[in-house]
């Protein structure tokens, strides 16, 4: 009987097929991505249970993309959270898009999660059409995140190893900013039309806010939910190569308190290697 089931008396979540470590990093592997969607929604679930009995808010970071669908589906319907104790945040999210753009991580958060569980507090990203809007945005969402640490970190890798969006050209892991904007790499606006979000290269903004690699870092747990074979290159690079801003992700083998989700898709180790 695992902690999780402990705690909320709920049926056990699914069992790993493969655990392993790297470094400080956990690594979990499973045979789907419902399954690992399940256990990522089971981890978080019980970590804010734990986090809240020691303080009366909890600060959770959310990542937006289609690679994090299972995982937030589970976890709105995990039963027992005290999501009125939450403060939520996100990761990123693009400038130039319209506010009721559908492509809006903002938009995604909320579909997906916000509105159906309503966390007590909810900070979101404006709509920055310009530079010195998102500037602005910047300094407004930097005050909100220097408030306190994040309790957890919930994220993903990008195609391109990218955390949040620091892809590989502008990625810091001694950045001095807590938000930052950026310019997006070319392969990471790609994977935004592969995913299906967008129609083509030429409609993916061309820049976006992100959380800096150090506040993702200074998060007291992080959850990496990483499913799907495209991400498996990524994947492979963050837990085998040298930690280095040319694969961002590889950062997340010196974090104390980290797990990476995966499934057999994504897990470079899997059969057919």
């Amino acid at each position: 009987m695992t902690m999780e089931t402990i705690m909320t008396g709920d049926p056990a979540p699914p069992e790993p097929a493969r655990t392993t470590r790297v470094d400080s990093l956990e690594v979990r592997v499973y045979q789907d991505r419902a399954a690992l969607g399940a256990a990522a929604a089971a981890s978080v679930a019980a970590e804010i249970t734990a986090a809240l009995r020691d303080r009366e808010q909890v600060r959770i970071a959310f990542a937006a993309a289609p690679s994090q669908d299972d995982f937030l589906a589970a976890l709105a319907g995990t039963p027992g959270i005290e999501w009125g104790r939450v403060t939520a945040f996100q990761l990123d999210d693009y400038v130039g898009l319209a506010p009721d753009a559908p492509q809006r991580f903002a938009a995604y958060l909320r579909s997906r999660i916000f509105d159906a569980v309503r966390p007590g507090t909810v900070h979101l990203f404006g709509a920055p059409m310009s530079s010195p809007e998102a500037g602005a945005e910047c300094g407004r969402y930097t005050a909100l995140v220097a408030a306190a640490p994040f309790d957890i970190v919930c994220l993903g890798i990008g195609e391109n190893g990218h955390l949040a969006f620091n892809d590989p050209p502008v990625a810091r892991f001694d950045d001095p900013e807590r938000v930052k904007l950026v310019e997006l790499d070319e392969s990471c606006r790609r994977q935004q039309v592969n995913d299906g979000c967008f129609a083509a290269l030429d409609h993916v903004p061309t820049h976006a806010i992100t959380l800096t690699i150090p506040t993702l870092m200074g998060g007291r747990r992080i959850v990496c939910v990483v499913p799907g074979p495209t991400k498996r290159p990524a994947v492979h690079r963050a837990l085998t190569g040298p930690i280095e801003t040319a694969c961002p992700a590889s950062i997340l083998r010196t974090h104390p308190a980290a797990t990476l989700y995966l499934d057999s898709d994504s897990d470079s180790d899997s059969d057919g290697t």
